[in-house]
């Protein structure tokens, strides 16, 4: 069986880590796999958003660390841990999250543009506990996403965050019932999936990069993306369908 599953209908793409029996570890044929995986999404046009799970009921529980032990780098040079977290598609991602996702499990859902995760998953950057640290954008990311003392008492103590409470603070977008999460991200997903996908990319890359932005340069920025935004035949083709009252027909790729 493939470490990596793919499906692809309907403008989505669903990427399956699957190795149940290790809890969905993630070791360098995984992270090569999951790599080739997401090429496979931003090459298809007709593909919008993906959705990242994990089989068995864990999303994933990190590093494989027998691996790590046997000298073995999850990691892609210029991609980063899982050939993702650091260079995340440019199309939206969503994680659906049963279970753990603990280390760079964690790491996969802060790369992630959303979450859905069941009631009784959580979240940990347990790295400390290890003598290592979360340097698969955990550390960087974490504060972002959380109030800056839960990031701080998360990648700290190691300990778990409970899947409401990551809804009720932000990092989770949508909780489902166990074992509804990935049912839930492809209904998430398909929301995005009707939409302009131009518009949807631009506005990912709006986003994501703005925190790396003074609001000066953010607005630059934006004024480029949105020059080509108005020029394209789907901000035409939105105008005509709400005039005409029906639903618009987008231009794909």
């Amino acid at each position: 069986m493939s470490t990596v599953l793919t499906e692809f209908a309907d403008g989505v793409a669903v990427i399956t880590i699957n190795r149940p029996e290790a809890r969905n570890a993630v070791d360098l044929e995984v992270t090569k796999a999951l790599a080739a995986a997401i090429d496979e999404f931003e090459s298809r046009p007709e593909l919008l958003v993906a959705v990242l799970t994990g089989a068995g009921g864990t999303f994933c529980s990190g590093m494989d660390l027998k691996a790590f032990v046997r000298g073995e780098k999850p990691a892609l040079p210029g991609r980063g841990f899982a050939g993702i977290t650091e260079r995340p598609p440019t199309k939206p991602l969503i994680t659906a999250v049963e279970g753990w996702a603990a280390a760079g499990g964690c790491e996969l859902a802060l790369a992630a543009d959303l979450v859905v995760a069941a009631r009784d998953a959580a979240f940990s950057l347990p790295e400390v506990k290890r003598g290592l640290i979360a340097v698969g954008g955990g550390l960087l990311r974490a504060a972002k996403a959380l109030p800056y003392h839960l990031a701080m008492q998360l990648v700290l103590t190691g300990d778990p965050l409970p899947a409401p409470a990551a809804h009720a603070y932000g990092l989770v977008n949508e909780l489902t019932e166990p074992g509804g999460a990935l049912e839930g991200a492809r209904a998430l997903a398909a929301r995005i999936a009707a939409n302009a996908p131009f518009a949807v990319r631009a506005s990912k890359q709006i986003v994501s990069s703005s925190v790396r932005y003074t609001d000066e340069e953010a607005f630059a920025a934006q004024r480029e993306v949105w020059a080509e935004v108005t020029e394209s035949a789907d901000a035409l083709e939105g105008a005509r369908a709400f005039a005409e009252k029906r639903a618009p027909v987008w231009t794909v790729g």
